[in-house]
């Protein structure tokens, strides 16, 4: 039997903002958070090297909510790990919140990760035998933070992504969209200036792919986020401000919303 929708189970109000959201979605301010320049990634060497991405331009400046499309292979995924610093370009330069990362360390790559990106995947990744409360608290945690501040910025996002009755279950309790919603929160706990989500829909069922990206669409707006979207989903990615499509080694264009 398919799993009811989070919507139709009743356990979320309806998502807010139907409509595309403005392409500058903090009081109009211009700050460029991402500027990537002729940035080239590839992988393998000799004859069985591919080029994902060949000399990519792109400017995300703050506020903004750009989705990333295109077909399987063409560099979303990619193109989100080398912005969340988990790759780095082989050609070109790519700047975050106004520094070049390039020359980064190991080390100060993971200290940017975990105080300023969020990360949603397509599988939540949830420990299972933590409850969603402590899911949702462990990066505080490991960062060193106290047990009563953690927990505390913990049932604020749990609250604010509709689970606050489900804080004591364990992920194999909650349904898939709710175990989405709960990496979601977890993503978001540390207060990062820039989400990134890849694929964050791909394993739920329409209605709550909607309804997850409702969500995410109200917390992009009440905190204050700048985000990056990757997905499949066209007529989710016409929900956010701009689209990046992608398309073989190139760009096909930057398409913003009028």
């Amino acid at each position: 039997m398919s799993e009811p929708s989070d919507a139709a189970a009743g356990r979320v109000p309806p998502a807010a903002g139907q409509e595309p959201l403005p392409q500058k979605a903090v009081g109009g301010m211009t700050e460029e958070i991402i500027i990537a320049r002729g940035v080239c990634k590839g992988y393998g060497a000799g004859e069985r090297r591919v080029e994902v991405l060949r000399g990519l331009d792109l400017t995300v400046t703050r506020g903004e909510m750009l989705a990333v499309v295109g077909p399987s292979g063409v560099g979303k995924s990619t193109l989100l790990h080398l912005i969340g610093l988990l790759d780095r370009p082989d050609v070109g330069s790519l700047r975050l919140f106004g520094a070049d990362v390039s020359a980064l360390s190991v080390d100060e790559r993971a200290r940017w990760r975990n105080r300023r990106i969020g990360f949603v995947f397509q599988f939540h990744a949830l420990l299972p035998e933590f409850t969603l409360e402590e899911n949702v608290a462990m990066p505080l945690l490991i960062a060193g933070e106290g047990r009563t501040g953690s927990f505390a910025a913990a049932a604020e996002l749990i609250s604010a992504v509709g689970l606050s009755t489900r804080r004591s279950h364990f992920p194999d309790e909650l349904s898939g969209g709710e175990q989405q919603r709960g990496s979601v929160a977890r993503a978001l706990v540390a207060s990062p200036e820039l989400l990134l989500a890849d694929e964050p829909t791909g394993n739920l069922d329409a209605a709550n792919a909607a309804n997850l990206f409702g969500v995410l669409q109200q917390l992009h707006l009440s905190r204050g986020l700048t985000s990056v979207i990757v997905t499949h989903n066209e007529a989710l990615a016409s929900r956010c401000g701009r689209t990046l499509r992608l398309t073989g080694a190139n760009v096909e264009g930057i398409c913003s919303k009028t």
